[in-house]
């Protein structure tokens, strides 16, 4: 998405040297905030088309930005995090971020994460209902899967946690995220019984299952359904 606004939160000057340079010459028009509530005003009267975000701003948590934002908007939100926790990491994501990037990152890996996460907003507006990723073909309106225009049968949950991914392609999905969603809450921790439906997926999806390509695995995060699988 080419002239796409991007807001970068963060209070690293170096941080913000590297990156509006690297956005602008990918395209993007590119504004900064270096703290939470410049952010928050910025997200407010400037329309970005993503945003940045840091978790460590001197005056408020990231988190807490996030938290703010996803009572009023759908803005896409890629987290750049220096924390490694993996707590930390999916509590950004259960607040809904769509996706993280660690730092340090190279601008490739960054702005293939942003697109993906742009073209994944405009697919929401028009509500993604259906996919194709090489010889695999996904309508969830039509409650069809074929490969090679041959069906692929799944049971009801199969396709219903099939139906969440690609509603969600492209973004990292938590466990807890995933599971209340097919489930509901009284199964939120029942990261084995997701484990097990994610593994039967797989052998019927996947050309190789033991190297997935379509859904792979973010270790002790969750899931994410590739877009670019070919």
């Amino acid at each position: 998405m080419s002239g796409a606004r991007i807001l970068v939160v963060d209070d690293e000057p170096q941080i913000l040297r590297f990156l509006k340079p690297s956005l602008a010459a990918a395209g993007y028009e590119v504004i900064a905030a270096t703290n939470g509530k410049e952010a928050l005003a910025a997200a407010a009267t400037r329309s970005p088309d993503a945003i940045l975000l840091d978790l460590g701003l001197p005056d408020m948590d990231g988190k807490d930005v996030i938290r703010e934002l996803r009572t009023w908007s759908k803005t896409p939100i890629l987290v750049l995090s220096a924390r490694d926790q993996e707590s930390e990491k999916i509590a950004a994501l259960d607040l809904g971020a769509d996706d993280y990037v660690n730092k340090p990152f190279g601008i490739g890996e960054l702005t293939a994460r942003l697109r993906t996460a742009l073209r994944h907003a405009a697919q929401q507006a028009a509500e993604q209902t259906a996919m194709q990723a090489g010889p695999l073909v996904i309508d969830i309106l039509a409650h069809r899967v074929t490969r090679d225009g041959e069906p692929v049968k799944l049971t009801p949950k199969e396709f219903d946690l099939l139906a969440i991914l690609v509603r969600n392609a492209g973004r990292v999905l938590t466990h807890r995220q995933i599971l209340t969603a097919v489930w509901g809450p009284a199964h939120a921790e029942d990261l084995q019984y997701l484990r097990v439906f994610i593994g039967q997926l797989r052998q019927k999806l996947e050309t190789d299952p033991d190297t997935p390509a379509l859904i792979t695995t973010e270790s002790g995060i969750g899931y994410r359904l590739n877009v670019w699988t070919s």
